[in-house]
């Protein structure tokens, strides 16, 4: 596995694998990987003939009171991660490297942010959108993948391809859980044993709605309080969200839709878990997105 710091150097590998004909799958990441993370790399190396990743705390989408400062990181053990995950090049350029001068140009976006996640992170889309579409200039993707846990985040990317010609397909793959179902993320580090033993019910509390729809609800905002009151019943932290919405539009639904998303988020102490599930009109979880 090669491992690449520099953005020409970067340009100058993609640059010859495209002109070799080679299918590259990329995997954008923040590192401190985890089992979610090595899933996307593994079936890029199962779909694609070279497997990029790329590690990047990305400043520009972090609000001033978030946790950029203190994002878990741990270089070393990641690229023995992405290796072992069939990844052939690693890309590890600094913020330096990424913005060098301040940023004059920001993409934004219209729909699609004022809802989950994005209505307490104002700024935050438009981090990713410009951070992602340099990384899709510098790498020249045939194919990019990411978990459906950050499913707003999906949705952004589908637009952004979309609506900017980008010749990539969009892979979105089933969330990675623990045993006791809590979604795998970088900041379940920072739980305390009490928080770690409560953080489950987000995701039982979510499954709890999906019972509702297949047993015939049809309201969304009786599903919504239905799962909120559940929520509140188990979680001492304070519940950010709970919405239910088609997908990827993210609008609002009067009844259930051809694709909806059920999300949920709670603030713990010093973390903030977001969890979600992709329903179809009957209620069965959709596991891919493409």
């Amino acid at each position: 596995m090669q491992v690449i710091r520099s953005i020409q150097d970067m340009r100058q590998l993609m640059t010859d694998y495209n002109d070799q004909k080679k299918q590259i799958g990329f995997v954008p990441t923040m590192g401190f990987l985890h089992e979610g993370h090595l899933n996307l790399m593994r079936e890029a190396r199962q779909e694609d003939d070279i497997v990029v990743a790329s590690i990047f705390i990305n400043p520009l989408q972090f609000g001033p009171n978030e946790d950029y400062e203190r994002y878990p990181t741990d270089e070393q053990t990641d690229a023995c991660l992405a290796e072992e995950a069939g990844v052939d090049v690693l890309f590890i350029p600094t913020a330096a490297e990424m913005y060098p001068k301040p940023t004059l140009i920001q993409l934004g976006i219209h729909e699609r942010t004022d809802v989950l996640c994005g209505r307490s992170r104002p700024g935050h889309f438009e981090g990713v959108l410009t951070v992602l579409t340099k990384l899709f200039h510098i790498i020249h993707p045939h194919k990019v993948y990411f978990g459906l846990k950050d499913a707003q985040q999906l949705a952004v990317v589908d637009a952004l391809i979309n609506d900017l010609n980008f010749p990539i397909e969009l892979v979105g793959l089933p969330t990675v859980r623990e045993a006791d179902g809590l979604a795998k993320s970088s900041r379940n580090v920072n739980l305390t044993e009490q928080e770690r033993r409560e953080a489950p019910w987000l995701y039982k509390g979510l499954h709890y709605g999906q019972r509702l729809i297949r047993g015939g609800e049809r309201d969304p905002d009786q599903v919504v309080r239905d799962v909120t009151e559940t929520l509140q019943q188990h979680l001492s932290g304070t519940i950010d969200y709970v919405e239910l919405l088609g997908y990827p539009s993210l609008q609002p639904v009067s009844s259930m839709h051809k694709r909806i998303i059920l999300a949920a988020a709670v603030y713990f102490d010093k973390a903030r878990l977001i969890d979600n599930i992709l329903l179809d009109e009957k209620g069965d979880i959709i596991t891919r997105y493409d």
